[in-house]
């Protein structure tokens, strides 16, 4: 018994000197550390970031960068701040650390026209953005990740229809019959602008998934641009899409879905409130009976058609994409499926996409092969927009639906109808050609159709020459190919079939076919050689390129198959429509294809020099032939220079790197073209009439058309003057840039003398258009601690716009070019381009107030006193659609795993034309043509409570409705949550939920004051809807 208690007193001793024991070596593995981290100036950093590699154990560097934490031997201390190279170094009680600059960043490479350059060797205008680096929120289409993120670009959102475009302006444009879009440039390929390059899309932009996009090049000045020649007068972006990667394979997946809210409405009235008012503003009067019969027709009715025709729209945006090194060959493919339903009932949009590409290197990685191939497909069931209005002002005593025996249904929907006496004594009816339709009868009875395929690529091959590796040669040959088809008809026995003069009831419309064909090839030498004995980097470039542009449109008019009740329908006889067996419909024989095409051919060359890394100079020319102008005027030379001075990198700047990070000074000089003015103007073109006028022997005859022999490019010279900055090793950095656009022979719309041409006027070189800014942008990181960051960004842009000349020469009673037309009257303009003022300047009558400050109606001052009032009564206001300052704020917080961001925008000084307010401030608003409709509280409110007179529409057109359309907008706000392991520690990822369209604050009275039309005339736009986002991201 002694014995075994002997031995169990022995164990627990023993085990009691092996526990001392570990303490004690614990004890003396566990250590203090402390140190300082420094700068190669020497200097402390301040906030560098010290954790202990694989925890969350850490501690931040103070004013002076010194830190102390807690670590065990063997620990590794990981050491990171912005700008510097991250470090990993052994623990040690002692450390002095020193942080290099993170030369990568420094060197940061950006794309630009014909092959890439440093960033800090920069000499023009020229932003690059991240797209990875955007707080996003639920985005679908590209232009949307720009949006706000760059000083002097401003992009418009479309409307709230799926798959709507926005058009994006980059320092306002420079031009004003021309196109005002920039160049869009896809991996290499420049395509073509608008929605020409994809018909059915909304623009360029809508057929590239954004999720396949790595960075956006924006080029604002001409010594950025010119290496574009004519077709950079408006700006480029360069898109460059994802590439194959080294290392193994990653699978990526990013998952959203999202609900529309329709929230936004215009503010009529119910039916109740309506019977009333229209009521007592016609008591007797010789119509009060008549209405009071129309409100009385379905009596207890209250509709709210602005209810009917909306919905709650849902959207889903499914993205896969898989990228690694198999093999040899590194390779990126991706696959991408959105889908939205409108907001506005019928409305649907889906879109396909697929990207692949392969990027191998040969022979040592001299040359390097990169293969772009993208594809997309497009289905869009387009709602009649016109609906938004017409549901807003139909009237809420009628309703949804009708019986089959009513005589004012079609296909079930209500539509005013005209009862008549027939010969036999008996009422007939017939569809009202003079009121609106019904618009649940716009959305279900016309069948809108659209499919557009489109496929972009590339081949591009850059082969380093071997034994003489400072000379690369480069070939890249592209294509974009599109082919869209639209179907759209309207459903028989719908009020808009039965107004049909060729096939009443049975209806009509239309088979479109277009096709679009974009070929590219580009072949460049490249040398680039440092010289050490005069510290000098010289980069040439000289190259050639060839394009052609295809296009053939073809609407194909048809009836409605003539089959059923139908059979046997017949239009009039001396209409130009023939029976189609196969298809049993009646096909309009005058519809023919319509083909055009043009060339351009180019030779280029850029030098960009650089001097001790503190001297700069970038020179470009570019020799651009095009078959859209005559031989005279077919070719055109923009030259471009540009000088920086990297102040930073002088000697005498040494002791304040310490603060000052970056500090340089560019200025800058080019000229740029504008050639998208339309094929074959220069000369006579015959087309065969369509109209029967014109036959001869029952042959239709051809007929010639103006033709401006003398047609040559619109140039724009640009003056730039920039400065780059940064602080804190760029932890605050930005830019202050001045720029000055003169263009010259703008296209305008001229008288041709009798007798020399076609017809009276044509198309010719007379104006000039001077516009002028300033933008400043800025970028920080206020807080950069161990677990919470904040990074800012705000830009803000300056631009003045003024038409110098428009004639050739001087005529004081010009009135300027028609910009945008009234929705009401004919040929009733609101704005135009006149010499003095900002293009879309309001061109209105005066309004005359009464004592109170209330407007008269009817009173519009007689300005050139003759006693009536006509257009020589109105005046140019000085008010533009366009924009004084526009704005961007975007904001990033960080802590541990969570982030918040949100991006603002702001638009300040430009006006909009209230056209609902201007066609609905009368309570008279019934005109006697056999319907009634609904009165806009809004508009009514807004003239003191309503006009007592019916609005002539002079009394429309004056600047009582001329409203400043300022805003702000939060355009999203996302908060996130990024995790590390997903089940097991293959799978990380990010989950998030956004809202866009968050808020506006404006003092405009319209539905939005940010309106789709860049004409700024503001007419039953569908509202842009709130969306809520939910998405998870999973890396695999």
């Amino acid at each position: 018994m002694k014995g075994k208690i002997l031995r169990s007193s022995g164990k627990f001793l023993l085990l009691w000197v092996v526990g001392i024991l570990l303490s004690v070596q614990a004890f003396a593995q566990s250590m203090t550390v402390k140190g300082i981290v420094k700068d190669n100036t020497g200097f402390g950093v301040i906030g560098a970031s010290v954790q202990i590699k694989g925890t969350t154990k850490g501690a931040i560097t103070d004013l002076d960068g010194n830190f102390t934490l807690q670590a065990n031997k063997g620990d590794i201390i990981v050491i990171s701040y912005i700008g510097y190279k991250t470090q990993e170094l052994p623990a040690e009680e002692n450390m002095n650390i020193l942080l290099l600059e993170d030369t990568e960043m420094l060197d940061e490479v950006v794309v630009i026209g014909y092959g890439s350059v440093k960033k800090s060797d920069l000499s023009g205008s020229v932003v690059a953005i991240e797209a990875e680096e955007i707080n996003r929120g639920a985005v679908t289409s590209p232009q949307e990740l720009m949006q706000g993120k760059v000083p002097g670009l401003s992009v418009t959102s479309g409307d709230g229809g799926p798959g709507s475009g926005s058009t994006i302006r980059i320092r306002s444009g420079a031009s004003l019959n021309a196109s005002n879009d920039p160049l869009i440039v896809i991996d290499g390929v420049p395509v073509d602008k608008g929605n020409d390059a994809a018909p059915g899309m909304s623009n360029a932009l809508a057929s590239i998934n954004p999720n396949d996009i790595a960075t956006f090049t924006v080029l604002k000045d001409a010594s950025a641009t010119a290496i574009y020649g004519s077709r950079a007068s408006n700006g480029v972006i360069i898109i460059t899409t994802k590439k194959g990667t080294e290392g193994k394979i990653k699978v990526t997946y990013n998952s959203t879905y999202s609900y529309k809210d329709p929230y936004n409405r215009l503010n009529v009235m119910n039916a109740d409130e309506y019977r009333t008012t229209i009521l007592n503003q016609y008591a007797g009067t010789a119509s009060y009976d008549v209405i009071e019969g129309y409100l009385n027709m379905y009596p207890g009715v209250n509709t709210d058609w602005q209810d009917a025709i909306f919905q709650g729209g849902l959207s889903t945006d499914q993205n896969i994409a898989v990228s690694g090194k198999a093999g040899f060959l590194p390779f990126r493919v991706s696959f991408g499926y959105n889908k939205e339903r409108g907001t506005l009932k019928t409305s649907d949009y889906e879109r396909y996409t697929g990207a692949i590409n392969l990027s191998p290197k040969f022979f040592d990685d001299h040359l390097s092969v990169d293969i772009n191939i993208k594809g997309v497909i497009n289905n869009n069931r387009y709602a009649d927009g016109s609906a938004v209005g017409k549901a807003a002002y139909y009237d809420p005593t009628k309703p949804l639906s009708v019986g089959a025996d009513d005589p004012f249904g079609y296909n079930g929907y209500f539509n005013w109808t005209l009862e008549q006496q027939g010969a036999d004594g008996n009422p007939t009816y017939a569809a009202n050609e003079n009121s609106s339709v019904n618009p649940l009868s716009l959305l279900y009875d016309r069948n809108n159709t659209s499919t557009t395929k489109r496929s972009l690529g590339n081949l591009q091959l850059d082969y380093k020459i071997h034994g003489f590796e400072d000379l690369r040669l480069n070939l890249n040959l592209g294509y974009d190919v599109a082919k869209g088809t639209q179907d759209d008809y309207v459903v028989p026995n719908s009020f808009q079939a039965a107004k049909d003069d060729i096939f009443p009831y049975l209806g009509q419309g239309s088979s479109q076919s277009r096709l679009r064909r974009n070929h590219l090839l580009d072949f460049y030498a490249n040398y680039v050689h440092y010289f050490e004995p005069i510290k000098s980097n010289v980069d040439l470039m000289v190259g050639y390129s060839w394009q052609h542009f295809y296009y053939k449109d073809f609407t194909q008019g048809k009836s409605n198959p003539a089959v059923g009740e139908f059979a046997g329908i017949q239009p009039p006889a001396d209409s130009p429509w023939a029976w189609n067996e196969a298809e049993q419909r009646y096909y309009n024989t005058d519809s023919r294809p319509s083909p055009w095409e043009n060339y351009l051919v180019s030779f280029f060359g850029r030098l960009n020099y650089n001097l001790m890394d503190r001297y700069l100079l970038t020179a470009t020319l570019r020799r651009d032939g095009s078959s859209r102008f005559s031989e005279n005027n077919r070719w055109g030379l923009f030259p471009s220079v540009a000088l920086a001075w990297s102040i930073i990198n002088e000697n005498f700047m040494e002791k304040s790197r310490d603060v000052l990070s970056n500090l340089k000074l560019r200025l800058g000089y080019g000229i740029t073209g504008q050639q998208d003015i339309g094929d074959y103007m220069y000369m006579a073109n015959y087309t065969l009439s369509s109209s029967t006028s014109t036959m001869y022997n029952g042959t239709y005859l051809l007929k010639p058309s103006g033709y401006s022999p003398d047609l040559k490019w619109e140039q724009t010279a640009t003056y730039n003057i920039g400065v780059d900055y940064g602080f804190l090793n760029n932890r605050i950095s930005g830019s202050l840039e001045l720029y000055i656009k003169q263009t010259k022979d703008l296209l305008n719309t001229v008288s041709a003398p009798a007798g020399t041409n076609f017809t009276n006027t044509v198309t010719a070189n007379v104006g000039e258009m001077k516009n002028k800014g300033i933008e400043f942008n800025i970028n920080a990181v206020p807080i950069q601690t161990k677990d919470f960051s904040w990074t800012i960004g705000y830009n803000i842009t300056w631009n003045d716009s003024e038409i110098t000349k428009l004639t050739a020469s001087f005529n004081p009673d010009y009135e300027g070019i028609v910009a945008a037309n009234a929705p009401f009257g004919t040929n009733t303009p609101l704005s135009r381009h006149q010499v003095g003022y900002a293009p879309y300047t309001f061109w209105l009558f005066k309004q005359v107030y009464d004592e109170q400050g209330k407007p008269i109606q009817g009173a519009v001052e007689d300005r050139n006193g003759n006693g009536t009032i006509d257009d020589g009564d109105r005046y140019f206001t000085g008010k533009s659609a366009l924009a004084d300052f526009y704005m961007g704020f975007s904001s990033q917080f960080q802590w541990k795993n969570w982030d918040l961001g949100f991006n603002l925008r702001a638009s300040i000084g430009n006006y909009a034309f209230n056209a609902n307010n201007a066609q609905n401030s009368s309570l008279a608003n019934y005109g006697g043509l056999y319907s009634i409709s609904n009165y806009n509280k809004d508009a009514l409110d807004y003239v003191g409570g309503g006009f007592r007179q019916r609005n002539e529409v002079e009394w429309q057109m004056t600047d009582l409705y001329l409203e400043n359309a300022s805003y702000l907008k939060m355009d999203n706000i996302t908060i996130g949550y990024t995790f590390d392991k997903f089940f097991t520690d293959k799978i990380s990822g990010r989950i998030s939920a956004s809202v866009q369209n968050v808020f506006t604050i404006t003092k405009y009275t319209g539905l939005d004051p940010e309106v789709s039309n860049i004409n700024g005339i503001d007419d039953n736009m569908w509202p842009r809807p709130r969306t809520f986002t939910l998405g998870i991201n999973l890396n695999f």
